[in-house]
C-alpha cells in the first residue's frame, strides 16, 4: 500500500491503538500529524489538542490541514474505556465517555469536512465490537461505539456528494502490556473462542485504517469494517 503524498491526522495518537495506527501509515508512506491530549506522539508532526472542546477539535484539524497545504485523511481514535457497572453510574461518568468518544469525533469531522469539501478525502471512526455486542461495566462505552457507528453512516451519506468518505473500524480486543497479567481469565476466554485463536495488535487496526483511506477503498463508505479475529462468527449458544 503506497501513500505517498498522503496527509493523515491520527487522534489519540499516543495511545496503544492510535500509535499503532500512525505507524502503519508512516510505514505506507504517509505523512502523520499524530494527536495527543498530552506529551508527545509519534508522527512526522505532533500536535496537542483537548479535543474535549469543540474549538480546539477545528483548531487541530485546521493546523494538520496548513502544514502540508492539504489534509487526505482523519482517524479518530481518541477516546476512554472506564469500567463502571450500570447500577451505580452517574451522569456525570457517562457523559464523560460519551462526550469523549462521540462529540471529539462529532467536531473533527465537522472539521474536516470542511477541509475536504473541494478535495474529497477520508475520515474513519475507531468504534469497537461492543457497538453491537454489550460487556458487563461498559454500557457507556457500548453506547458511544454504537453512537460512532451510526454517526458515520449518516456522515457517509450527507458528505458523499462532496467525495468525502466516513466509515468505522470496530476491533475486537487488542493486546497491550500487561494485559494478560491483569485479566488472564478474558484473555484465555478469547484465545479459545477467536477462530483464529489470538488477539489483535494495533498494527491490525491500523492495516484497515490505510486501506479505507487508500484509493483501493473510493467506493466504501458508510460501512463498518470489524476487525476481530473472527469472534463476531463464534455461536453463542
Amino acid at each position: 500500500m503506497n501513500l505517498t503524498d498522503t496527509v493523515v491526522l491520527v487522534t489519540g495518537a499516543s495511545g496503544g491503538v492510535g500509535a499503532g495506527i500512525a505507524r502503519r501509515f508512516a510505514d505506507a508512506g504517509a505523512a502523520v500529524v499524530a494527536h495527543s491530549f498530552r506529551g508527545e506522539a509519534a508522527g512526522s508532526l505532533s500536535l496537542r489538542a483537548d479535543l474535549s472542546s469543540e474549538d480546539e477539535c477545528f483548531r487541530l484539524v485546521r493546523e494538520a490541514a496548513a502544514w502540508r497545504g492539504r489534509l487526505d485523511a482523519v482517524v479518530n481514535c481518541a477516546g476512554v474505556q472506564p469500567v463502571r457497572d450500570l447500577a451505580g453510574m452517574t451522569a456525570a461518568e457517562w457523559r464523560e465517555v460519551v462526550d469523549t468518544n462521540v462529540l471529539s469525533a462529532f467536531s473533527c469531522t465537522q472539521a474536516a469536512a470542511e477541509v475536504m469539501r473541494s478535495t474529497g478525502g477520508s475520515i474513519t471512526h475507531i468504534a469497537s465490537i461492543e457497538g453491537s455486542h454489550p460487556a458487563h461495566g461498559h454500557a457507556h462505552y457500548s453506547a458511544s461505539k454504537a453512537a460512532l457507528i451510526m454517526h458515520a453512516r449518516s456522515a457517509a451519506l450527507e458528505y458523499g456528494r462532496f467525495g468525502i468518505r466516513i466509515n468505522t473500524v470496530s476491533p475486537g480486543l487488542i493486546d497491550r502490556s500487561g494485559l494478560a497479567e491483569d485479566w488472564p481469565e478474558g484473555v484465555e476466554r478469547w484465545h479459545a473462542a477467536a477462530p483464529l485463536g489470538r488477539l489483535g495488535t494495533p498494527e491490525d487496526v491500523g492495516n484497515a485504517c490505510v486501506f479505507l483511506a487508500s484509493p483501493m477503498a473510493s467506493w466504501i463508505t458508510g460501512h463498518d469494517l470489524v476487525v476481530d479475529g473472527g469472534i463476531g462468527a463464534r455461536p453463542t449458544w
